[in-house]
């Protein structure tokens, strides 16, 4: 069945700044299409058949009368596929399933239950763009629980969609470059329904999470596994980024600083074919944007980990309480950096500017190698990362602080990889020698982990030591190393034990 696709670019922002827009001098002087009142109401079977399936139903009643719309699954960023009927009513109608993949999940009687409603004042708006027609729908408007009589019972949405009617996506992300100019937006990555099951699922303030599993199919190729890789990875770290505008979140550091390591993990693994005249600096730009969360990173391991090690060891020591004060105030101006960085307007138009590059960079045009399948793409960099794991890792107790690190970046970028990759390779035997390859993996890096950690830590007390203050260099020179070499010991004995195990992996790309 062919599925109809719409290629979409969401941006979200403050109601007062899209306000804003209503004025800008492209919208007013464009054609009004409509404003229109949208009332939604979103349903699903009782035991949430289509949830689980990856589809979304709803009904939507316009000005000029119902349509219902089945969503897949898409890339979590830009593009989903649609289908949209009318119907002669607020219910969904089985007949206009039938075009529809969810057909044939079905009885032929189907019960439905509401679940939530989304009320949205839209205007929208054609504009030429090159030579691209884009339409731009400005949403202001609210999600609601079915009977919702509290203030938790609603979420609100202020979003600009803009949607590529015809012409060429590099216009699209033009349109939204010069809106970003104007508008504080970002990106946005969830749909009306997430926000709805997020209200539902009593999740309404936003949560700290983990990177959703990549999917990748047989069909793609090269250059489409690095944008759904990419897409994947922004995603992660839009989600994230918004639990720390919303509330200071170790868990949300944490996860935006992976997201961000995983995305730079996926253009040096693509490296061959992005080498344009933009890589170097986007490469670098973005590793440059995420300093601030590596240092709060490292700031709250030192303080949920190697600092009550040593209280442990130490109950008795006065002064790691003072020190314990002393970092907390260092932690509390990291995050301030965190969210001053996540605030600033170099940070929005580089991430906006990152998805256009992405999606069209001159890499798609300029680089060999594109349109090689992404299974074989995948197979020679899991091939090329794992020998550098097994090469750099030989004999990594004679190995240097700076040495082993190199292991551990390589171990992260090819369980990393692995993990992008894995849809690629379904079956039974795949499966069996993945688990055993992600395990062995795993735990060379908890161990080299660790092992950093400790140097990190001590990094820190370096810091404090050389600060000016008496009292400071007190504090520090409190801390001792007590038990630390017998640590490291045991965690290189782990981490070589581990690196044997993952040399004697079969490669489940093979």
């Amino acid at each position: 069945m062919s599925e109809p696709k719409e290629v979409e670019l969401k941006l979200t922002c403050d109601a007062a700044d899209q306000a804003m827009l209503h004025a800008w001098p492209r919208l007013a002087k464009a054609k009004l299409r409509e404003k229109d009142q949208l009332e939604s109401v979103y349903f699903d079977t009782p035991d949430g058949l289509l949830q689980k399936s990856g589809y979304v139903l709803r009904v939507r009643r316009t000005q000029k009368g119902y349509v219902q719309t089945v969503k897949g699954e898409g890339d979590g960023l830009l593009e989903r596929s649609e289908w949209e009927q009318d119907v002669p009513g607020a219910e969904p109608d089985r007949a206009a399933f039938d075009a529809t993949p969810i057909a044939a999940l079905l009885e032929d009687d189907p019960q439905f239950e509401a679940l939530f409603s989304v009320s949205v004042e839209r205007s929208t708006y054609l504009i030429k763009q090159g030579r691209s027609l884009i339409e731009v729908a400005l949403d202001q408007g609210r999600v609601r629980k079915p009977d919702a009589a509290r203030s938790s019972d609603t979420t609100f949405i202020s979003e600009i969609e803009l949607e590529l009617k015809d012409g060429s996506v590099t216009d699209l992300f033009a349109l939204g470059s010069e809106i970003g100019a104007l508008v504080p937006v970002r990106l946005g990555v969830k749909s009306k329904a997430e926000r709805g099951f997020d209200l539902i699922g009593e999740q309404a303030d936003p949560q700290a999470c983990k990177a959703e599993p990549i999917v990748l199919s047989d069909d793609m190729t090269a250059a489409d596994a690095f944008r759904a890789i990419s897409h994947g990875c922004l995603r992660h770290m839009r989600i994230n980024e918004d639990v720390l505008l919303d509330h200071r979140d170790v868990d949300g550091v944490h996860q935006t600083r992976v997201a961000i390591r995983r995305l730079r993990s996926a253009m040096s693994m693509f490296k061959e074919l992005l080498e344009d005249g933009r890589f170097e600096a986007i490469t670098g730009q973005l590793k440059q944007l995420s300093e601030p969360l590596g240092r709060a990173r490292n700031l709250d391991i030192f303080l949920s980990e190697t600092l009550p090690a040593e209280r442990a060891r130490n109950p008795d020591d006065v002064q790691l309480l003072n020190l314990e004060k002393h970092v907390e105030e260092e932690r509390s101006e990291a995050y301030a950096a965190v969210i001053l960085r996540l605030r600033s307007d170099e940070w929005r138009r580089f991430f906006l500017e990152l998805v256009a590059w992405i999606n069209a960079g001159p890499w798609l045009s300029d680089s060999e190698g594109l349109d090689q399948s992404a299974s074989a793409f995948a197979a020679s960099v899991l091939d090329k990362w794992l020998r550098r794991v097994r090469q750099r890792g030989r004999d990594l107790a004679a190995l240097s602080a700076e040495d082993r690190h190199k292991v551990r970046i390589a171990a992260k970028k090819l369980r990393y990889g692995a993990e992008f990759f894995a849809s690629l390779y379904p079956g039974k035997k795949a499966t069996k020698r993945r688990k055993a390859f992600l395990s062995a993996l795993s735990d060379l890096q908890d161990s080299l982990g660790a092992l950093n950690d400790m140097e990190t830590g001590q990094e820190i007390l370096d810091e404090l030591a050389h600060a000016e203050a008496e009292e400071t260099r007190q504090m520090a020179d409190c801390f001792t190393a007590s038990g630390a070499q017998d640590k490291s010991k045991k965690l290189l004995k782990s981490a070589e034990k581990a690196h044997q195990a993952l040399t004697g992996c079969e490669p489940f790309w093979r």
